[in-house]
Formats: structure tokens, sequence, C-alpha cells
């Protein structure tokens, strides 16, 4: 009786309720609109890494992460009940936190529109450091995942078909793992999720084997290029940036991709069978999106060339007579000019079709007979040159309409050790600075296309990391290879801008965003080219992304080169866009040094060795030299005691011995892996008088030709209000850096500086070069804790200028 009121009660309360919301609502007139649809646009499917009770805890517990649903794994002591069932956490139509930061076809934000399923699976794990805070998705961890159990699969697909049944929007392709949507932060559902079992049973996209094998056999006669790999990744939803290397993100992604399409093959390695699985599953689900890019493929396998020698040109005369010329001008056709010295250079010939021919240097005629025995002709020119610009003429090429072709080295370098500069009082200064404790220096002086000066004083390494005297310090040598610090800048990422410019594959007027799009935002838009080259853009100076401690907090942290991008390209903040408020700054380079690559296709150190270096035969300029089979006592010692200033900095992974061939430079070590735009180059005396003779013969050294005279004047001119500041390279117009070039360095010279202790100053007034390299931070430090300073920076040699003017003096003074 008691139960049968208290339901009628509970009748009449419910009915009173519904009539209080029927009388107090508003009726709306309701008319369907056709532009609409579901909320729901993907299914994401996670493991959780731990039990079902700590799962649910973190699952469930205000404050952290959340998902739809989660089914629970057989055997689970932690599992409260006989038989595994689905358990619903948040309502379909409601947003639960499982997503994070992600992206899948065109979409950001997933929880935003997405089912998150989260599926325990239990792994044996040894932890490398303890994490910051509980997480499901641990990346501090070794982790060997088992199997995933059958009867949460078989739940997983009846929950699969339902959710597919009631979110109609939801599209094979938009089954995806946590993985495929985050690929650089997760790796969750994992390479022994079964995606194809799930596809099986009508949840998911997969390829057809048969297609897949048509892809495979196409690509493996002829590789697709990893641009088009990306684009491809792209097109079926990945968030990957085009950007044409094998950066962090494309190895991250294509990882991604092959735990849930390759699982038996998760490399990250952009190989023939993963692009045909990419192609195959587009030729499946968007036709539409493969045919432009087939087409492209296609078109470049068909103009496809056998891969050239690295010079195209052959010298700064690279000609075939007669010239092309729209007028008839007898005083001025079939005439150019070259640069030499004295008593060097030659001339080679290939007569092509040309029975007979009147070749004049300096208006004096050769003593040359056609027709040659052989294919080309080698004439000697150092009786002919003079020092300076000199004369070519070809005349009376025949039988009429024959040519001839005609090749004129540029000048390369010798050495003379009979100089008569007296260069004294240089030696002086500097062995006086050794005697007092400055560690060690090499030298090369650059005149008249001669090295008339290559010496080295004091000690490679010189202390040991407490800043004590080696008992048996290793002596300084012209072959000992540098840290170049900042003459990176110069000597990598500016060089390459100006080959790239050179074949108009930059324009120093184009917007950053034009090669680098995700460049964009906080008026990053207004950045061009030049801006960056010339410090303009309103940089800072410099941001620690190698340690956490700092102003801008721990979000710009970063150890690893695929985030440090990021960071660089998207998340900067930027202080003003100014043309006279011009500051120096490595983020400029930091970012063209990931321009270059972008546009290359290639990481920058491989690009400057492939395109540069190479060609030229320096063998000792190079990126991550330990890497590369140098051993460490080729080097000269940097800091003693590593990036700690005398254990006065402290931050994690931070070396504390004595640095010999790594890079000190904590951005370029730490946050670029050893390769940045800014700082990570290592080079010695000879290598960088070779690139210094390339600048003064305007572009060009022996057969190479890299650019012209006039793209080295766009690059060493003043571009905005200083007039100090070139693209990249350092101006003495002002002559207020007396400090770097001297007192008497002429208005058009030009060069750069390095933290380290490197400087080189190029005059092309007195065609003159100076290579100053010093390790002057392998020094003792003196002060406290937060006022010190390295005693190498007190030394006259450490602050370059008086070197400099010395040199001048012995040059401007003395006879040869």
């Amino acid at each position: 009786m008691i139960k049968q009121v208290s339901n009628i009660r509970i009748f009449i309360m419910i009915a009173l309720c519904l009539s209080v919301v029927a009388c107090t609502s508003v009726q709306y007139k309701k008319l369907t609109s056709q532009n609409s649809s579901f909320r729901v646009k993907s299914i994401v499917m996670h493991f959780t890494a731990v039990d079902y009770a700590r799962s649910v805890e973190l699952l469930v517990d205000e404050g952290y992460v959340s998902a739809h649903y989660l089914i629970p794994q057989s055997n689970d002591p932690s599992y409260p009940n006989d038989s595994l069932e689905i358990i619903q956490l948040v309502d379909d139509d409601q947003r639960a936190w499982h997503a994070g930061v992600s992206y899948w076809q065109g979409r950001t934000g997933l929880n935003d529109t997405s089912i998150g399923i989260e599926i325990v699976n239990i792994p044996e794990c040894i932890e490398t450091e303890e994490p910051s805070r509980p997480a499901l998705h641990s990346n501090d961890k070794l982790c060997v995942y088992p199997d995933f159990d059958p009867k949460q699969i078989e739940l997983l697909i009846r929950l699969g078909k339902d959710l597919l049944a009631r979110h109609p929007d939801v599209s094979p392709t938009s089954v995806v793992g946590h993985s495929d949507i985050a690929p650089s932060r997760k790796h969750d559902p994992g390479p022994r999720f079964p995606w194809f079992k799930l596809y099986e049973a009508g949840i998911g996209a997969w390829y057809d084997n048969d297609t897949m094998a048509k892809y495979w056999q196409t690509f493996s006669k002829h590789p697709l290029d990893i641009h088009l790999l990306q684009r491809a990744l792209r097109n079926y939803g990945y968030g990957i940036i085009e950007t044409g290397i094998a950066d962090q993100q494309t190895v991250d992604t294509i990882a991604a991709f092959q735990m849930h399409f390759l699982p038996w093959k998760v490399t990250g390695s952009a190989d023939e069978g993963t692009a045909a699985a990419v192609f195959a599953l587009l030729e499946k689900y968007f036709p539409n999106k493969l045919e432009p890019i087939m087409a492209q493929y296609e078109t470049t396998r068909k103009n496809q060339e056998p891969t050239k020698a690295h010079a195209q040109t052959r010298g700064q005369i690279d000609t075939t007579f007669p010239l092309i010329n729209s007028v008839s001008r007898p005083y001025t056709n079939d005439k150019l000019s070259f640069v030499s010295y004295k008593g060097k250079g030659q001339l080679n010939i290939y007569p092509q079709d040309a029975e007979s021919a009147d070749i004049y240097v300096n208006g004096e005629k050769l003593n040359i007979t056609l027709p040659f025995v052989d294919e080309n002709y080698t004439y000697s020119l150092k009786r002919r040159t003079k020092n300076g610009v000199n004369t070519l003429s070809v005349r009376n090429i025949k039988p009429e309409g024959s040519t001839i072709e005609v090749v004129i080295p540029f000048p390369s370098l010798a050495t003379n050790n009979q100089s008569k500069y007296d260069f004294s009082s240089v030696d002086k200064l500097i062995q006086d600075d050794i005697d007092k404790g400055f560690p060690g220096a090499s030298l090369a002086i650059i005149k008249g296309g001669q090295i008339v000066k290559l010496s080295a004083y004091g000690y490679a390494e010189r202390y040991n990391k407490n800043g004590h005297l080696l008992e048996q310090a290793s002596q300084m040598t012209t072959d000992t290879i540098f840290d170049l610090a900042s003459n990176t800048k110069v000597f990598a990422t500016t060089l390459a801008l100006m080959k790239l410019v050179e074949e108009k594959k930059v324009k120093l007027n184009a917007p950053v965003y034009q090669y680098l799009p995700e460049y964009v935002g906080g008026g990053r838009r207004a950045h061009s080219v030049r801006h960056l080259l010339s410090h303009a853009t309103g940089n800072r100076a410099f941001v620690q992304f190698y340690k956490k401690d700092k102003a801008l907090g721990e979000a710009f942290f970063s150890h690893n080169k695929s985030y440090t991008t990021e960071l660089l390209l998207s998340a900067l903040p930027t202080t003003f866009i100014d043309d006279a408020l011009q500051q120096y700054s490595d983020l400029n380079f930091m970012i063209l040094g990931l321009l270059v690559e972008r546009v290359t296709g290639m990481p920058l150190d491989e690009y400057v060795d492939a395109e540069i270096y190479t060609p030229l035969q320096l063998k000792n300029t190079v990126f991550n030299p330990l890497l590369k089979g140098f051993k460490p006592e080729a080097f000269a010692s940097t800091e003693i005691s590593g990036n700690t200033r005398g254990n006065r900095v402290r931050f994690k992974n931070i070396r504390d011995y004595p640095l010999r061939g790594e890079v000190h430079d904590e951005n370029a070590f730490y946050s670029m892996q050893g390769v940045a735009g800014h700082a990570g180059l290592f080079s010695t005396v000879k290598d960088l008088a070779v690139l210094s003779q390339l600048m003064l013969n305007g572009g060009g050294y022996k057969g190479v030709k890299l650019f012209s005279e006039d793209t080295i004047a766009r690059f060493t001119s003043p571009s905005f209000t200083k007039s100090n500041l070139g693209l990249g390279w350092q101006l003495n117009t002002n002559k207020d850096k007396y400090w770097h070039f001297g007192a008497y360095a002429s208005a058009s010279a030009f060069g750069h500086t390095g933290w380290t202790g490197t400087a080189v100053v190029i005059d092309p007034s007195l065609d003159l070069a100076i290579v100053l390299l010093t390790n002057k931070k392998h020094s003792p430090i003196e002060g406290n804790e937060t006022h010190y300073a390295f005693t190498g920076d007190n030394f006259a040699t450490g602050k370059y200028g008086d070197v400099m003017t010395l040199i001048y003096e012995a040059i401007l003074h003395g006879r040869h």
C-alpha cells in the first residue's frame, strides 16, 4: 500500500512538472534548413596505457582529460565486473577532452567535432624519467604493448557500428587514431591495433592490395619526390606541412601512417611501399585529390634528366662565340672582360665546328691554330694577364656560321711564402697575448690572389674543465678547425641565399610566408626575405629555447628541431616592423635557415655542402663534424666547462666538459640538433680564405660560379636605415665598426664576426681579405654568479680591431 501511494505521488509530481513546462515554454515555428550538418565528423581511437581503475580516475575525475567511451580489458584485476561492457563517460552531443592539439582533414581542435574512444591496454614499461604529472599517454617510457583483447575488439566493433549509424557525417577515412591527428605527440592506439579487422567489419578505411601493388611497381622504378608524398599525406588528412625534406614532422607523420596502414614496418622512412599505400588510399577515397599529384609526378618523371655536375658554369667566362647581338656593333660585339692576376690564368677552347678563329687577350693575338687534335685545348695566359680587369676578343670565326666555345676559370689562391710584407707587429701582438694566457689563433691574409700570410699561434686546447693549464696542451695549426658561431650566418646561410637569389628561386622582396606558409600572424606577413637578412623584423636578439626558466616561459622550451621550428615560425612574439629600428637577431637567421631548407628540399647542412663546399673542394667546412667522421683533436676547443659558465648556469641536459668539435651555441646544439641558420658551421682559415677569394672574384672560384657581381653588390649594400647592415653581411660603411674592421678598412669592406672568437674582413677596394680565427672562449671565467666574463675577451687578439689595423698597416706601408 505504501509503495502504491508512493507511485501515485510520483506520477502526480511528473504530471505537474510537465504541465508547468508546457505552460511556461516558448512555442517556436519550425522551418528546417537544408544548410546544416552533424556535429561529429570523426571517431578517434586511443589506448589508456593504465588499468581500468586508474583509467576511470583520470577520465572521470574533474581537472584532467575525458573521452566519450571506455572499453575495459579482460583479466584486469581492477575491473569490478565479471563481463566486459562499454562504458559511456560523456554524451555524444557534448565535448570530451581527448584529442588535444590536433588536425585532421582541414579541422583543428578535434575535441569539437569527434567522438573519443579509450581502450584499456596495459603495457610493460621502463620509465626514463619521472613524468611531471599523471598521463594516459606518456612518452617518457619505453613500453612493449600486448595485442588487444579480442573481447574488447568485439565491443569496439559493436560500438563503432552504432556510432556510424547515429553519426552519418563520419566517413571511413575519418575513423582515426590519436597518432594520426597528433603524430609528433602521440603514438596511440599503436601498431598492434587491429585497423584491418575493423575495416572488414565496415569501420574505417583500407587500401585495395592490387591498387597498392600497382603504385609500388611505379614508385620502385621512378621514386616519388618527398614533397609529393607530403602533399599526398596532407590530402588524405594528415596535418603535415609540405617542406620537401624528410624533417622530423615528416618522420613522425609517416610513422603514424605506417602504424595505421603498414603496422609490420613502422620505420618513419619514405619508402616506395609507404608511398604506394598512401596513393592507393587516395585513389579509393579521394580520386579528385590524387589526379593533380599524379600529373605532377608524371611531369617530373618525364622531365627528369641525369644528375649534372655541381657547377654548370665552368668559369667567369663560359661562352659560345659569336655572341648573339640584337644589333651589329663592330666595336662592341664578341668582346668580354675577366678578372685575373699577373702571371696567372688559363683559357680553355672548345672549337665545335669552327676551323679557324682569332683570339685576343688584352689586345694581343694568341698563337693558336685550329683545328685541334683533341676535343679541347688549354692555353696558359700567364704571359698575357695583369692584375685586375683583362679583356677577351674573338674575331674571324670561319667558316661562316660556325662557333667556338671559350672558357676562362675564376682565379684561384696560391700561397706566397716569399711575401715582402712585414707582419712582425701582428705576430708580436698575438704571441704576447698567448704568453699572457690567451688560448690560440689561426690567421690567413689574402692579397692579390695570394695567401701572403698563413700562421698559427698558441693552443687548440690549453685548459681543462676546471680552468687549469693542461700538462700537455695541443698546439694550434693552420689546419685546426674552428666553431665559427655567427660567421655561420654569412658563410652558410647568406651564401646559400645569394645562390638561390641568383637562380631566381628566392626573391628578396617576397614575403617570408611565400616560402614558409605557416609564417603568419602577429605581423609576420609584413616580413620579407630582405627584412630577415637585414635584421629589420623586430624579432628579439635571441630566445633561450634550450632552457625552461626564461622570460617567455616553459612553453618556449624545446630540445627538438621540429618543435623549435614550430615555435620560430608560428608562435614567437614579434615586437615591431620598422625599417628604422634594425635589431641584430639570431632568430632571423634561424628562420632563414629553415627557409633555405624549404626552398631547396634539403637540410641546410646538406645543401651548402652539395652546392657550395663540395664544388669548391672544401673538405673541412661542415656542420655536426663529429657525426661525419671528424675526430675531436682536429678542433679548437671552446668553452672549458661546456655551457655552464664555470658552473654558474644549469639547465636540462647541459654539457659540462670542454667543447671540441661540438657547436657551442646552445640553441644550435640543443634546440636545432647542430644545424641552424645562425650557428653550427665549422671551418679552417684555409677554407675561409677560398670563400673570401670567391667574394673578391665576383662570385666564382676556379671552374665554379655561384653567383654574379650584381648579387654580391645587392647583398653588400645597406638595405634599410642602418648603413652598416647589409643582407647578412656586416658593412664598414660608416666606420663605426672599427672594433671589427680596424682603423684603415675601406668603406667597401664587409665581413662578420662570431661569438666564439672568429672574425673575417673582405675589402674589395684593396683586393684584400683577412681571416682571424681564435678560440678566445676557451679560457677561465672571472666574476660572481651573475656578473662574469671570459678572460679571453680581455685580450687585443680577441677584440679583433687591433690585429686588423696592424695587418692593414703592413699592407699599406709595405712594398710588393
